[in-house]
């Protein structure tokens, strides 16, 4: 792919207010009260309040969460279109589903275990509006509540910077994107590809030519806790990575020697202790 143009957004006179979708995953380990609170900050609490709710069950969940979720259905301001996933299919298709259930074409995501701040789609739907398709920004993390921040994780602004880290690194935080559903539809979806489902996503849009930009400022608080890093590693998401560099090679999204650095970095990043993972993240890998 050509380094792309800067987007160019249309003025707000020009480009019309859309209404847009909240797409929120639900499974088996997720907990009912953090389900309550993101609800809460993405729905209610926000300043442009989305005009549906598409929450998917992706298989079955305890009886707490489930009282939750119909209690969020039943009572929420903004209709909640559920879907209902008989078995665990992982994420990947589970946003697929979720998609399909999106009566717009204006789709926010969001975790189930995450906080949104108040103006968060205030700020980033007016720039799909405007013409870029896949919008994110960069995120707070905490530990326990939101006023307990253990870090930053900051997002490129500039068009041709994402496009350009894009070949080493996921330029996005999953949980702070808006895009339009018809440019993840025309990159194939987010598909069966569980661990990396999303980095694999916004590199076929980018080499498709979705418009991309990120806010710097951080729109969500996104919680860790102590196995995140421990996930991150092991020979099974070591098999995917490898997976994933093969495709960006195969349909020419890297070049010979990105790719080589590709697995020597990211692959050598999935085998090395925890702490020394903990360490070098957002260096190497974020």
């Amino acid at each position: 792919m050509g380094t792309a143009a800067p987007i160019r957004l249309r003025g707000p006179t020009v480009s019309p207010r859309e209404q847009f979708s909240l797409l929120l995953p639900v499974y088996g380990r997720d907990d009912a009260a953090l389900l309550r609170e993101s609800f809460h900050s993405t729905v209610s609490a926000q300043t442009r309040p989305p005009a549906q709710v598409v929450l998917v069950r992706d298989g079955p969940i305890p009886e707490a969460l489930r009282r939750c979720v119909d209690e969020l259905a039943a009572t929420s301001a903004v209709p909640v279109a559920r879907v209902d996933l008989t078995r665990h299919r992982g994420l990947g298709v589970a946003l697929d589903a979720g998609l399909a259930a999106s009566d717009h074409d204006i789709v926010a995501r969001m975790d189930a275990d995450d906080v949104a701040v108040p103006h968060r789609f205030a700020r980033q739907v007016p720039l799909v509006e405007a013409g870029a398709d896949l919008v994110g920004s960069a995120m707070l993390e905490f530990e326990g509540d939101p006023t307990r921040v253990v870090g930053l994780r900051t997002a490129l602004v500039d068009e041709d910077r994402i496009a350009r880290r894009a070949r080493f690194h996921d330029p996005f935080n999953h949980p702070t994107v808006v895009y339009r559903r018809s440019a993840v539809l025309d990159a194939g979806g987010y598909g069966d590809f569980p661990l990396m489902e999303d980095y694999r996503l916004f590199a076929r849009m980018i080499a498709n030519g979705a418009r991309s930009t990120n806010l710097a400022e951080p729109l969500v608080y996104y919680r860790v806790d102590t196995g995140a890093y421990a996930r991150r590693g092991g020979f099974a998401l070591l098999r995917r990575e490898l997976q994933l560099q093969r495709e960006f090679r195969r349909h020419r999204f890297t070049n010979r020697a990105q790719f080589l650095r590709n697995v020597l970095v990211r692959c050598g990043y999935r085998l090395v202790p925890e702490r020394a993972r903990r360490a070098s993240y957002r260096r190497i890998i974020a």
